[in-house]
């Protein structure tokens, strides 16, 4: 068992349906997943009206996902053409890292000194989900757990700035993840992301800075390998 004494028990996702999410955010939550896992091919091609069809969700929230999608880049809205999905190049990858590498240290750095009980408990709930990913060998649990810790990482540092800076960073960064590691990175990945999560709880902030470098530093590694295939 690689998370110790910060593992708990309990759901990923929240089941309160007091305060479920916006319309519009869960389009673009199941709009993100299906780039990031290739669902939506990289360089297709698809219509406003098919991804109304494909998500039960009607026209308003999933045009405001697209829109979203768009900015961030995984998305490329030509009117009369349709919706194109981001193409994949390799070599982008080492650009998303350069780009990511910062805004982590900070996030990481930032965590650690504010951490609250509520992000405490949305780490161990992604790094639950993520260790039974490990051990089942399930990468799309894998993917959602790493897009959960990411959300913890983003509460807990109480940046909003950093936090939205970072997050299509990590989205671009995941999708290349997902299609040149996935069948052999799960792993090693978990134990980089558990370091940083525990330099995080134990309120450890040049630990916690270090911890996300080695992050991007492995990442690095996998986008360098994918870039000269």
């Amino acid at each position: 068992m690689i998370y110790l004494k910060y593992i708990r028990s309990g759901p990923l996702i929240s089941t309160d349906t007091a305060s479920p999410e916006p319309a519009a955010t869960r389009a673009y939550r199941a709009l993100e997943h299906m780039i990031v896992t290739l669902e939506l091919a990289p360089a297709s091609f698809v219509t406003e009206g098919a991804l109304i069809e494909r998500l039960g969700l009607g026209r308003t929230p999933v045009r405001e996902a697209i829109q979203r999608l768009a900015w961030e880049g995984l998305l490329d809205i030509r009117p009369r053409a349709g919706i194109a999905i981001a193409p994949l190049h390799p070599g982008d990858w080492l650009r998303v890292l350069d780009a990511r590498r910062g805004v982590e240290v900070v996030l990481a750095r930032s965590a650690a000194r504010f951490v609250t009980r509520e992000a405490a408990d949305m780490f161990h709930d992604a790094a639950l989900a993520m260790q039974k990913a490990v051990i089942s060998g399930n990468v799309l649990a894998f993917i959602q757990a790493d897009k959960a810790l990411d959300e913890a990482l983003a509460h807990a540092a109480d940046n909003p700035f950093a936090a939205r800076l970072a997050a299509p960073l990590q989205t671009h960064s995941r999708r290349f993840w997902f299609r040149y590691k996935a069948d052999t990175g799960l792993a090693e990945s978990a134990e980089h992301h558990v370091a940083l999560i525990r330099s995080i709880l134990d309120g450890d902030e040049e630990a916690a800075a270090k911890d996300a470098k080695r992050l991007m530093a492995l990442l690095r590694g996998h986008a360098e390998t994918a870039a000269t295939r």
